[in-house]
């Protein structure tokens, strides 16, 4: 009975044995197991840092795209993260708000930032963020860093909101996080 094939409906099923019995559970266990099957499933890292909680919506909604399109997401604060966070990453997404004369947030961000700047070439990055004034200069001299360090930005230019994020904007981010979790 081990081997034999079983016909329902004029679709062949075999018979669990039990290494695929083993890899199952500890799919199931660990997570992160795709349903079609045993590769694994794509893991979208959003780094971001938010004031006033625009970016923060932002970083959600990548993260939801992400999740509909089959991926984990984890949304980590920039307070919190390093490079270990994007080491191992196709792709990541970057939030940050424009601040002072339109450049990052200065005691969080950028040190961050400088940090990843050797870490990130040949990676693709998704860069978002709001702003409240000025006219997006902050994030064109992203987007050059960002290439300047080797990596690409995700459909060549960052996402940005004047204050809070509309449909629209929320609705770039979402296909931001679909692309990422297709990478």
């Amino acid at each position: 009975m081990i081997n034999q094939k079983l016909e329902i409906t004029n679709t062949r099923y075999r018979q669990l044995t039990m290494p695929d019995i083993f890899i199952s559970i500890m799919g199931i266990i660990v997570g992160g197991w795709r349903k079609e099957g045993l590769s694994r499933m794509a893991k979208v890292k959003i780094i971001y840092w938010s004031g006033t909680g625009n970016t923060a919506a932002m970083a959600a909604a990548i993260a939801e795209g992400a999740k509909e399109a089959g991926a984990e997401a984890e949304l980590i604060t920039a307070e919190t993260a390093s490079v270990a966070d994007v080491q191992d990453a196709k792709a990541i997404a970057l939030g940050c708000p424009s601040m002072g004369a339109e450049q990052l947030e200065e005691t969080i961000m950028e040190p961050l930032m400088e940090e990843l700047d050797g870490a990130i070439s040949g990676k693709t990055v998704v860069l978002f963020g709001s702003y409240g004034w000025g006219s997006g200069d902050w994030m064109r001299d992203w987007e050059d860093r960002v290439s300047s360090d080797g990596a690409s930005v995700w459909n060549g230019e960052g996402i940005i909101a004047n204050n809070a994020p509309d449909d629209d904007v929320l609705d770039s981010c979402k296909s931001a996080g679909r692309d990422l979790a297709g990478l």
